[in-house]
C-alpha cells in the first residue's frame, strides 16, 4: 500500500510495486512565463548575465564564487578593444582563489597527469621538430633515420 509523510519541506511518497508499473496520471504544471531566469541561457534579454545559468557549471556559487562573478562580469561588459584586456587582475584574483581549492578546481596537468597514471606504457615526450613528409611516403629519406626512433625499427 502506497503512503506520503512529510519530513519539514519534504514530502515522502512510497508506492507499491504495482502503483509504480502504472502510467502516471500526474498533471505537471505550467511553467512561470514571465520567470527571469527561465529559458533565457546565460544572458538575460535585460543583457545581465544570468549567474544562474547552468551552463556556468557552479562556478558562480563555489567558494571562489565572487571572485569569478568579477572577473566575467568585467569581460563581459568589456569595451576595450581587446576584449576583456582590463580584466587582468580579476582573473588574476580568481586564479589566486582556486589554487587554494586543488580540490574544486583542479589544474589541467593534474587533470592529465592522473588520467595518464594509469596507462601502462605511456610515450615518451620528444623534441624532435615535426617532419615535412611520413616516413613511408616515397619523398622521404631513408639516408637519415628520424630522431625520435631508434635507426633499426
Amino acid at each position: 500500500m502506497s503512503y506520503c509523510r512529510e519530513e519539514g519541506k519534504d514530502r515522502i511518497i512510497f508506492v507499491t510495486k504495482e502503483d509504480h508499473e502504472a502510467p502516471s496520471n500526474a498533471e505537471l504544471i505550467e511553467e512561470d512565463p514571465d520567470d527571469p531566469y527561465e529559458e533565457h541561457g546565460l544572458i538575460l534579454p535585460s543583457g545581465d548575465i544570468n549567474w544562474n545559468c547552468p551552463c556556468l557549471g557552479g562556478m558562480a556559487s563555489g567558494p571562489c564564487g565572487e571572485q569569478f562573478k568579477s572577473a566575467f562580469s568585467c569581460f563581459h561588459y568589456s569595451k576595450a578593444e581587446l576584449k576583456g584586456s582590463e580584466c587582468m587582475d580579476q582573473f588574476r584574483g580568481m586564479q589566486e582563489c582556486m589554487q587554494k581549492y586543488p580540490e574544486l578546481y583542479p589544474q589541467e596537468d593534474e587533470k592529465e597527469s592522473a588520467s595518464t597514471a594509469g596507462a601502462s606504457d605511456p610515450e615518451p615526450a620528444t623534441s624532435a621538430p615535426p617532419q615535412d613528409s611520413a616516413p613511408d611516403s616515397p619523398s622521404s629519406s631513408t639516408d637519415t633515420p628520424p630522431t625520435d626512433r631508434p635507426a633499426n625499427s
